[in-house]
């Protein structure tokens, strides 16, 4: 099945729900549950914003919880979808956070973190906004590292040429007397010899722009100076009342004490020095707060956060012991679901209409097993299916920039030619169905453990044989993994 590419569309909010999962489609195979009730998700934050401002702020996102083994796509859905419509997106593990008292971080750090992510998301975007804007100033920069001085002695032309214009008179009706020399006439000449350096100057100035577009002056070296100021917010003593603030604040206090704001010098190549003054130019083009009033709005409006592992909280029976910290760690969550303000360096962040997604196996336990309130404020619920034969071959072959076609493009860098022919795609999804039904399931990862393993000793002498093509079939297929499949463990190879 041959992979088309999709019209993208310039309006990220056009894109209807089975247009949403066309595009899904493109990356990960099956789970056709949890594509629509994604897509649905996120045809209702756009339809959101077309209401009116009254009713505009009683509709709040529909948080979805998925359930499904590791390795069935829950995480990536997620990921393709926030890179769908270009929202800020953030990976939590929930175990990670803990209540008050115990080892961890606080639960309001995945806004903050949230928060940092669509600053940094604006701020690239208004730099490529600016970046063919700020080609002409970084060329006049490196030509001024290149001819120093010739800027200033420009400069000083045109100055006196705007002061000749105004005043109505030539150089030559002013008075000789006004001009350093002796005599009027040695006057005159120092004037003459400078308008012909300048002249002079101005034309190789005008050479040497010539052949740095061209590109002929690449390896020439310049001394440039480079000098690192964090730009952004104000610092605040402790922003939100969090350890990571306090951290955060720490540091750039350090980092001024030291001296982090002076300027050094560096010899670099002007290729080097390109990039080095492009960067320093956009970011004293860049509107620092601009970017994050846009980045607030488009956190509160169209954020989304992912909650992997939230079974490994969920209490099974009687809470005792650790599962007390567990339980204490869903009611920490609870109020950042449900909709509160959050403290950041970047203002007050309101969570009420962000989009949470929560994942987990629950091989162990089940989502009852969640408190309550948590569970209601998960309402669409969707539960994703194991990988079988045929998924993991789909799998292999038709996704955008598939497995296969990610391992034999590494080995055309080396010149190798990998041919992976039917019999052996078949042989190695049907090796990862048995390894899974007999050992851990981990989905599709079992794909790369096997893919890994069957072309590791291509990968290991590809250097060697440069301008070669290697055949892998089911005997190849079957002669790497024998050892493997007749001990079903292949525990040891799962990095």
């Amino acid at each position: 099945m041959e992979n088309m590419d999709l019209p993208v569309l310039e309006n990220k909010s056009d894109y209807t729900p089975r247009q949403i999962v066309e595009r899904l489609d493109q990356y990960i195979i099956g789970q056709k549950e949890a594509k629509r009730a994604v897509s649905i998700a996120l045809r209702n934050r756009f339809r959101r914003l077309k209401l009116p401002e009254e009713i505009r702020e009683e509709v709040a996102p529909k948080n979805i919880l998925m359930i499904g083994p590791t390795g069935s796509g829950k995480t990536e859905i997620a990921r393709r979808l926030a890179k769908l419509c270009n929202a800020p997106f953030l990976k939590v593990e929930a175990t990670k956070y803990t209540e008050v008292g115990y080892v961890g971080r606080d639960v309001e750090s995945m806004v903050r973190d949230l928060i940092m992510v669509g600053y940094k998301d604006v701020k690239a975007e208004m730099e490529d906004s600016l970046r063919e804007k700020s080609v002409s100033i970084v060329e006049e920069k490196l030509l001024d590292l290149l001819l120093p001085g010739s800027s200033e002695k420009n400069k000083n032309e045109d100055k006196k040429a705007s002061s000749e214009e105004k005043s109505g008179e030539k150089a030559e009706d002013i008075p000789s007397v006004i001009y350093l020399g002796s005599s009027p006439e040695e006057g005159n000449e120092n004037l003459n010899q400078g308008k012909e350096e300048a002249k002079d100057l101005n034309s190789t100035r005008e050479k040497f722009r010539k052949m740095l577009r061209e590109g002929k002056l690449e390896e020439r070296e310049v001394e440039v100076s480079v000098q690192n100021v964090p730009h952004g917010p104000s610092m605040e003593i402790i922003a939100g009342g969090s350890i990571d603030d306090l951290q955060s604040t720490m540091q750039n206090l350090a980092g001024m004490l030291s001296g982090g704001g002076k300027r050094k010098k560096r010899m670099v190549s002007v290729k080097e020095a390109r990039k080095i003054l492009t960067e320093s130019t956009l970011d004293s083009m860049v509107d620092y707060d601009k970017v994050a009033e846009i980045a607030k709005e488009r956190v509160e409006n169209s954020g989304i956060i992912f909650i992997d592992e939230i079974d490994k909280i969920a209490v099974h029976g009687e809470s005792h012991g650790q599962d007390v910290s567990r339980e204490g760690v869903q009611r920490d969550i609870l109020p950042i679901v449900e909709g509160s303000n959050v403290n950041t360096k970047f203002g007050v962040i309101n969570t009420t209409h962000i989009l949470f997604i929560a994942a987990g196996a629950f091989s162990v336990s089940s989502p009852s097993d969640l408190i309550p309130e948590l569970q209601g404020r998960f309402p669409l619920r969707v539960e994703l299916e194991s990988l079988h034969k045929d998924d993991f071959k789909r799998i292999l072959t038709e996704p955008k920039n598939s497995l296969l076609m990610q391992y034999s493009a590494l080995l055309e860098t080396e010149g190798v030619k990998l041919d992976i022919t039917e019999d052996a795609i078949d042989r190695m999804s049907f090796i990862a169905e048995d390894v899974n039904s007999r050992a851990e399931n981990i989905g599709a990862r079992r794909l790369h453990t096997i893919m890994e393993k069957v072309l590791s000793d291509i990968s290991f002498d590809a250097d060697q044989h440069s301008g070669e093509t290697f055949t892998v079939d089911a005997a190849y297929v079957n002669e790497k993994l024998k050892d493997i499949v007749q001990d079903q463990d292949l525990s040891r190879y799962i990095l």
